[in-house]
């Protein structure tokens, strides 16, 4: 019988926050797990937190900004050689204060046609995709 180690899930809320077509990304911290990669500002989940509140609590310590309720936008499953990630995104916007990169390397406001300009990590991908359809789909109206 061989043993499988039990690879670790760890839940993760990110925010898609947009404003005037752009969205907020943030850089890891180097030195970080996938430090120096772009990404949907947010975090891991709390024992006993929700995947909102968690979303929330990150947004404050991380970019030092207050959001409206998070709605659920899509949920990617992503396994890396280490562990595995549920990434949660929530689409919400700020209603409080200006985002600056308190706990990360720094933050943009970037269109969806330039996220190919940008390094994010893999399991981002879909949503990535999926909001450049989106405004494609739009435009397209």
């Amino acid at each position: 019988m061989s043993e499988e180690k039990a690879v670790p899930v760890i839940q993760v809320a990110a925010g898609l926050i947009c404003h005037e077509g752009r969205y907020l990304i943030a850089r890891r911290k180097f030195g970080s797990h996938l430090g120096g990669l772009w990404e949907f500002p947010g975090g891991k989940r709390e024992a006993g937190e929700t995947l909102e509140d968690c979303l929330r609590r990150e947004l404050r310590e991380e970019l030092s900004i207050t959001v409206t309720a998070p709605i659920l936008f899509q949920v990617i499953r992503h396994e890396y050689a280490d562990q595995t990630v549920e990434l949660h995104f929530f689409r919400c916007a700020i209603v409080e204060g200006q985002a600056k990169p308190v706990d990360c390397a720094e933050v943009r406001w970037i269109a969806p046609e330039e996220f190919g300009q940008f390094a994010f990590p893999p399991a981002d991908r879909p949503v990535l995709e999926a909001l450049q359809r989106r405004q494609k789909d739009s435009s397209a109206e």
